[in-house]
């Protein structure tokens, strides 16, 4: 049998590929936007992609499973309750695929989304008990999924109990876990582990989650900190559910002057350079967040203006083609991208902008100072309340542009975050939205409390005024 994992790292999500090599079938699980690496070890080990297997309709990226079937001809099997409007064979609980000794059985659990599913391996060359458990959105290393991407919470967080219960934790403790999600996705909480795989057994042990023994508590922690939701949810789960998206078409390469009039008309551009290029030097307007980073497309997907036609600006033509396919597996298809970069709208002599890029030193010694610039932290609610600079502000920076009227503009804002990637981002929001002062702190809070300097702890509160 041949089974690897693929990860998207920018996503943190994980796919599968199954294969009995004596038939010369594979299955394909969850596939991910880009298509290529299932086609690649299908090439590699002399096996065809027969048939693709969706354990739900997908809420935080769009499925490849369009490509896969246009590349291969492969069949699409999916729960009957995702009411798909592609061409699929349906299934329900107990459901079963036979290719060769590979047996894949479906495990209806729902709690994550209604038509819910994962799906339990079985070997016949290996005694044929079950061994593996691919086990999408529901059970996750170190956590379990989110309930509430469906469903009311609290209902969705029900059905999860009774999933993992009844269903997942009556396997034998050796049998495998592969989650769908590793940690960095939208789809889990902060108790999802970085680690690829698990057991039945360990995650019974050492899961959070799985020791709540009764429904009420389980359900009352699973709805008590939810995460932000993922952003483009409705559209993305209706691209998943059909008709199949093969496509988003390749963005053309634009020149400075064919960018230039598009910004003009409303188009947004996505800078994709690190954040210190950035702050040296960009295009008026640009937003600005780091390709080279994980979370790139669901930074961008937090933060482009709703409709907006998108422009990515990257370090070469290779890496904004790479950009696009990112934007792309959000969800976010991009108009074009700016041949040769930022050297060829600067040898054009058109116009920049530039953002002053600080230290945590050089922040200590203007919040000193009578006119000390408001310190925004853009981080999460969780990571404020644990420590943070005194007299901060807390906004995420996916709240910014919403909030955009609670910020002074009459003084000096700093923005601040862990390492300077979201700080970096936020710097560019507000710079977009007219503020003339904007500062990028380049460190994070960390590096502020090894300084020396203090910090305080506790929920956010009301904006901090100076003096």
């Amino acid at each position: 049998m041949l089974f690897r994992q693929i990860i998207h790292e920018d996503l943190g999500c994980a796919s599968y590929l199954v294969a009995d090599r004596e038939s010369g079938i594979a299955v394909v699980v969850d596939p991910q936007w880009e298509v290529e690496p299932y086609r690649r070890l299908a090439r590699l080990h002399g096996v065809r992609i027969g048939h693709i297997l969706e354990t739900h309709n997908h809420a935080d990226h769009v499925s490849g499973h369009g490509r896969l079937v246009r590349q291969t001809g492969a069949t699409l099997h999916v729960h009957e309750l995702a009411t798909a409007e592609y061409e699929h064979e349906p299934f329900t609980d107990g459901w079963q695929l036979t290719v060769g000794d590979l047996t894949v059985e479906a495990i209806h659990t729902p709690g994550h989304r209604p038509e819910h599913t994962c799906f339990l391996l079985s070997d016949a060359g290996r005694g044929g008990a079950p061994w593996a458990l691919l086990s999408g959105d529901s059970l996750f290393i170190g956590d379990v999924a989110r309930p509430d991407l469906a469903i009311e919470p609290r209902e969705g967080a029900a059905q999860m109990f009774h999933s993992l219960h009844e269903r997942l934790l009556t396997l034998d403790d050796e049998v495998e876990v592969w989650p769908g999600h590793l940690g960095g996705s939208l789809c889990g909480g902060s108790g999802l582990d970085l680690k690829s795989s698990s057991t039945i057994g360990f995650e019974r042990a050492h899961n959070p989650a799985l020791a709540i023994e009764a429904e009420v508590d389980f359900v009352a922690s699973a709805t008590s900190s939810l995460p932000d939701r993922p952003p483009n949810l409705e559209q993305i789960v209706a691209l998943n559910r059909g008709p199949l998206v093969q496509g988003f078409g390749t963005p053309p390469a634009m020149t400075p002057h064919e960018v230039e009039e598009a910004v003009a008309a409303g188009a947004v551009v996505i800078d994709g350079r690190t954040n210190e290029q950035f702050d040296e030097a960009h295009i008026a307007g640009a937003l600005s967040t780091s390709s080279y980073d994980t979370g790139f497309a669901t930074k961008v997907s937090r933060v482009a203006p709703a409709g907006a036609d998108i422009i990515v600006v990257a370090g070469s033509d290779v890496d904004e083609c790479e950009a696009a396919e990112l934007l792309a597996a959000v969800g976010l298809p991009v108009r074009g991208f700016l041949e040769g970069g930022m050297t060829a709208w600067r040898l054009e002599g058109r116009p920049v902008e530039r953002i002053e890029l600080i230290d945590p030193d050089e922040l200590a010694r203007r919040v000193a100072e009578p006119d000390a610039p408001l310190v925004l932290d853009v981080r999460n609610r969780t990571e404020y309340a644990a420590e943070h600079v005194p007299d901060s502000l807390h906004m995420p920076y996916g709240d910014i542009a919403a909030r955009i009227d609670e910020l002074p503009r009459d003084r000096p804002i700093a923005a601040i975050c862990r390492g300077g990637k979201r700080s970096g981002l936020a710097a560019s929001i507000l710079q977009r939205e007219g503020f003339a002062d904007v500062i990028h702190v380049g460190k994070g809070v960390g590096a502020w409390r090894a300084a020396g300097n203090p910090v305080e702890t506790g929920a956010p509160g009301a904006v901090p005024q100076p003096g």
